[in-house]
């Protein structure tokens, strides 16, 4: 499998360079704040938006100041969204540590999420970068309505492929294609240059997001089943809506009633857990994960080879091939 440390090599120095000035960006007088930031710090991800956006710099141009701004700005979103995420989700777990939510409750999370997301937009303001703004406030709005929107059909239990995929695009491409384009637009690439890396960054996004949909039906810890998250919280992703999708009407009706009474009884949960593996939705969803990893390399064909071509051919290869 691909590692990330081959990935960001060409960009090694710059992602060195954005820790620190990430770590300013977050820094404060507040005790217990700086407290909370440390601890966001020093359980940082695998940084694949910060990648993202420098990757795209380079491919295009020289990563200068207003790439490292953009990819703090859309760290500190994407951190703030996730500490948010824990309080809507009442997760108490985040990257294998305690959630902020978890260990400070909701208030402090929630104002913690805010803070981030404001001193994102005043780092922005304060350079001057309204265009990479502009992108990034877009990428909020579509990402809101993505989530509402999967609330909704989550709900009613009526959500078609096209409404996922269209769903997945604003919650997790979005973001994606916001790392790409403001990455580009901040070394003055072309136009046409920016419209294929947001087409790109589309394409990996959807991999990206069924990838983790995936890992819902993968067996996991020390019971040595799968976690079935989705199905608990009544989601509805690719796997279990292609099974839906071919099978009689009186087996969907069982599925779906098996659904919304599931209350995290497991002989229900694997009864719908057996019927998808067994109409194939799980090898349905990986190959539509292998078609859109496939049209994302594509896009990359319309530029020159170079370190940063070969590193976004290979993230693209590993959003697909990762454990976790």
């Amino acid at each position: 499998m691909r590692r990330l440390t081959g990935i960001k090599a060409p960009i090694k120095e710059e992602m060195k360079e954005f820790e620190a000035f990430f770590k300013s960006s977050v820094k404060t007088k507040v005790p217990l704040l700086d407290h909370i930031t440390n601890y966001i710090l020093r359980r940082k991800g695998k940084q694949l938006r910060p990648v993202l956006v420098f990757l795209s710099a380079k491919l295009t141009g020289e990563p200068n100041k207003s790439t490292f701004t953009a990819a703090a700005l859309i760290e500190l979103l994407h951190t703030a969204t996730l500490i948010h995420d824990d309080v809507v989700d009442d997760s108490y777990e985040r990257r294998g540590f305690f959630s902020l939510y978890a260990i400070w409750k909701t208030k402090i999370a929630v104002l913690v999420g805010d803070y981030l997301l404001s001193r994102g937009l005043l780092l922005a303001i304060g350079n001057r970068e309204y265009r990479t703004l502009g992108i990034v406030s877009e990428a909020v709005k579509e990402m809101s309505e993505g989530e509402l929107y999967q609330i909704q059909k989550a709900r009613k239990l009526d959500i078609t492929e096209d409404e996922y995929f269209d769903i997945i695009k604003k919650k997790t491409a979005t973001l994606m294609i916001a790392c790409t384009a403001s990455g580009a637009a901040s070394v003055n690439a072309t136009d046409e240059q920016v419209e294929k890396l947001k087409q790109f960054a589309a394409h990996a996004g959807i991999a990206f997001q069924i990838k983790d949909d995936l890992f819902d039906y993968q067996k996991k810890g020390i019971t040595g089943k799968p976690a079935a998250n989705d199905i608990k919280e009544k989601k509805l992703t690719l796997p279990l809506i292609h099974s839906l999708s071919v099978t009689s009407g009186k087996t969907k009706r069982e599925i779906l009633n098996l659904i919304k009474r599931n209350r995290n009884n497991s002989r229900r949960i694997d009864r719908i857990i057996e019927f998808v593996i067994n109409n194939n939705g799980i090898r349905y969803a990986e190959l539509k994960m292998e078609e859109h990893k496939e049209k994302a390399i594509e896009c990359l064909s319309y530029f020159p080879d170079n370190e940063a071509k070969k590193a976004l051919i290979d993230l693209a290869k590993y959003i697909t091939e990762r454990k976790r």
